[in-house]
């Protein structure tokens, strides 16, 4: 029996108990309707900490580039030692980028499988729900 099925068989007892000790006519949807109300309370607490979530980050992200603005002007030594940096590694692609092109097909077989593995991997580890 699923988590689901057993809290509304427990809310639909509880539900039968005080409608019987209650004297006023009820509609005959009205458990469903209540438990369609619970269900889009839920839906909506759970997008509001996805909107919580997302206005963090995007906080995280404003407050890093700051802190990044901030380093540069206090030490601007450390900011032309990173674009050097930054400049030999862009160096390094084009020229990783030469060296590939030259044994492409191997590198393709190469992701091709490794990727099959990975799948395989995930499609083993990763339960269906």
């Amino acid at each position: 029996m699923s988590v689901d099925k057993l809290k509304e068989d427990k809310f639909d007892e509880i539900l039968g108990q005080c409608l019987r000790e209650h004297s006023e006519p009820v509609p005959a949807d009205f458990t469903d309707r209540m438990l369609r109300r619970i269900g889009e309370a839920e839906e909506q607490r759970i997008l509001a900490q996805v909107v919580m979530q997302e206005r963090l980050a995007l906080a995280g992200c404003v407050v890093f580039g700051i802190i990044v603005i901030a380093v540069a002007v206090v030490f601007p030594g450390i900011a032309a030692n990173f674009t050097k940096q930054v400049d030999v590694f862009i160096n390094k692609i084009s020229q990783t980028t030469e060296a590939v092109s030259y044994e492409w097909r191997f590198y393709m077989a190469f992701a091709g499988v490794f990727g099959f593995a990975v799948y395989s991997l995930v499609d083993l580890l990763v339960d269906d729900s």
